[in-house]
């Protein structure tokens, strides 16, 4: 791991950590795991969609860049594009997919390591998008899989897990409180995080 590693953090409200009270999130959790040293940007914003992080990223990247650092790209979002609105979901699922794509070659291009997290679950949102969010993230997946670049899946398993659920029903039906975060931050952990943060850049 670089001695200069900056990790920017793009999506909702779920990658800010809304409705933690410990003001933490997952972000925050997994920075805790990984060590001093990084230079964290979290650059989440509630309502947010593929389409206003493809929109806003580079904007904001390119104020933050270091030369010669180890810049990383974490990138998070999907739920809100599910999420139905006049009869049909905010953002097509094959408009997401391209999003993602072009972020992905924009991050390539400026030679940023990317790691993509599933969309967690909106359990307050019901069934239909739990299946709409649970095909986007296996599609989402898939696309990460052909690039070769990291995807992190937590949908199915957030949507089964009794802790984020209880949290999640106890608040405003979408976000969880500290253990469901926690929760979240584990399974990401798991899922190949300390691999790619020791991965050398490029």
């Amino acid at each position: 791991m670089s001695a200069d590693l900056r990790v920017f953090f793009f999506g909702d409200s779920f990658v800010q950590g809304i409705g933690d009270p410990e003001y933490q999130g997952w972000v925050g959790r997994v920075l805790a795991a990984t060590g001093a040293g990084t230079t964290a940007f979290n650059l989440g914003i509630r309502r947010n969609t593929s389409t206003d992080v493809l929109r806003r990223c580079w904007t904001e990247i390119e104020p933050r860049v270091q030369t010669d650092a180890d810049q990383r790209l974490v990138l998070s979002f999907g739920a809100n594009d599910a999420v139905e609105e006049n009869g049909a979901p905010r953002v097509d699922p094959d408009r997401t997919l391209d999003n993602l794509a072009t972020i992905l070659d924009g991050a390539h291009q400026r030679a940023l390591a990317p790691l993509v997290v599933g969309p967690p679950p909106v359990i307050d949102a019901g069934e239909p998008h739990l299946r709409r969010v649970t095909e986007l993230a296996e599609q989402m997946g898939a696309l990460c899989h052909a690039r070769e670049v990291p995807f992190i899946d937590v949908t199915a398993t957030l949507a089964e897990d009794p802790i984020w659920r209880a949290e999640v029903t106890a608040g405003d039906g979408a976000h969880p409180g500290s253990d469901g975060y926690r929760r979240l931050a584990e399974l990401v952990l798991a899922g190949g995080w300390h691999d790619w943060i020791a991965a050398p850049r490029g």
